[in-house]
């Protein structure tokens, strides 16, 4: 019986759970106070202070080191890479630690993951990385040759709502096609052609806004507000992928409370709501012209697939494509563990990071 430790680092706090097989033995959620997170200057810095509240959990809840087969990590800002199963090897490491593409609590996630595994000689992987690009060609280009279009996106959770979906159906992901939205505090909506992730609005620069970013922008606005002399650049970056979005109009990223506050006669509070709805679909809808109107169905998940008002208003617009699955929250620590295990049952190979 295969035992595995899976990690998901996130802005403020650490999800990890244990696995036997596909049977979960216990999961936790540890929040960190954002004055401690002050403490350290870099994400990697809080390295040991993560590793070290993990250890004591499973000390408590009495799981060995030793018991374990395998520890998953939530692969963070990496080089593009295709989909799949990764083994963590030095170079993903280094790659991480110096946050070549950006600064995200997610890099933690295969680091923290290689520390253990080291300790107990059992092997680390990541599944299904942020970065995970399988775009096709004709969906890079952007009218501008400098400025190519990127995958960045909750490929992990596209994935494993995907392969649900997919079962369910009695299928595997390889013989349909999906249209996956991902609502969380940013958005990333793909079309999955055969499980090929062909092309995806970027969650931190594309598509609808979302709780607190500002998704696809007016450029020339853009432009304009840039070199207005009004902001910094560290602080207009801070406020299209932080403070922009329902936070910017309403001073909340709290989905109930706005719904609260429309239910109660506050006509922004609705407008903000329908504009978010409108342009979700919008974008489902966009998705499918790139599948050719061949789409099997249409996935909500995410946090705010919690909402049923927002559910319902993204339904009556796209139900006309095909029929709509609601999955809400996330699945990334089954999806972690359940990568691991098709390499460990050999049903799957582990793809080499290079």
């Amino acid at each position: 019986m295969f035992k595995i430790l899976a990690i998901n680092p996130g802005a403020t706090s650490t999800k990890f759970a244990v696995y036997e097989e596909e049977n979960e033995l216990f999961r936790q959620t540890v929040h960190h106070p954002v004055h401690q997170l002050k403490n350290f200057l870099k994400i990697v810095d809080q390295f040991q202070y993560r590793l070290d509240l993990i250890l004591s959990s499973l000390k408590e809840k009495n799981i060995r080191l030793s018991s374990l087969s395998a520890v998953v990590g939530r692969g963070g800002l990496l080089k593009p890479v295709k989909g799949g199963t990764y083994l963590v090897n030095e170079q993903m490491v280094q790659d991480l630690i110096k946050a070549k593409r950006g600064e995200h609590a997610s890099n933690l996630g295969a680091v923290m993951a290689k520390a253990l595994a080291d300790e107990i000689g059992v092997p680390a992987f990541i599944v299904d990385p942020v970065t995970v690009d399988e775009m096709e060609p004709v969906a890079r280009l952007t009218g501008l040759p400098e400025l190519e279009r990127e995958s960045r996106s909750h490929a992990l959770n596209t994935r494993a709502v995907g392969r649900k979906v997919a079962r369910d159906m009695g299928k595997s992901l390889a013989e349909l096609n999906f249209i996956v939205a991902h609502l969380g505090s940013g958005f990333s909506i793909t079309p999955l052609y055969r499980g090929k992730m062909i092309d995806v609005t970027d969650v931190r620069e594309e598509g609808p806004f979302s709780v607190d970013r500002a998704g696809g922008l007016p450029v020339n606005k853009l432009v304009k507000l840039c070199f207005s002399g009004k902001y910094t650049y560290q602080e207009l970056k801070e406020i299209l992928s932080g403070k922009s979005g329902v936070y910017a109009y309403l001073g909340t990223t709290d989905i109930v409370e706005v719904e609260r506050m429309a239910a109660s006669g506050n006509q922004k509070a609705h407008l903000v709501l329908n504009a978010l709805t409108y342009q979700v679909a919008k974008q489902i809808g966009a998705m499918a012209t790139v599948l050719e109107g061949d789409v099997d169905r249409i996935i909500i998940t995410g946090g705010l697939a919690n909402s049923q008002r927002i559910v319902n208003d993204i339904i009556r617009r796209v139900k006309f494509i095909a029929p709509v699955e609601v999955i809400p929250g996330e699945r990334e620590l089954e999806a972690l563990a359940l990568g691991a295990l098709r390499v460990l049952r050999g049903e799957e190979e582990a793809l080499e990071y290079v």
